[in-house]
């Protein structure tokens, strides 16, 4: 049996390093850059043993992982975790794309 893989789409990529850059630049340092990405890496190693934790959402397969004040929408599929986009709930929620 194959392991499980996380998988970052290139939305959630573009996402996930404009937050850190974000972050990087406003503090001028990377150590809350670097807490937040180990942050959010543990908690999605959460999802090989509990794949449902996330919120579920109006995307039948689609769910959100609630991290601070960022959710990480995914997907599982038989050997990947999918992270399709980060979201900064302190957005306008009309902006939120998922896929």
């Amino acid at each position: 049996m194959e392991k499980i893989k996380i998988v970052w789409s290139q939305k959630a990529n573009i996402k996930l390093f404009g937050i850190l850059d974000f972050y990087s630049k406003r503090n001028k340092n990377t150590a809350y850059s670097t807490k937040l990405y180990k942050r959010f890496i543990k908690e999605l190693r959460l999802l090989f043993k509990q794949p449902n934790v996330g919120k579920a959402t109006d995307i039948e397969s689609i769910r959100g992982l609630i991290v601070d004040e960022f959710i990480l929408f995914y997907e599982i599929t038989e050997d990947r975790i999918i992270v399709h986009t980060v979201w900064d709930c302190r957005q306008n929620p009309e902006d939120l794309r998922i896929k």
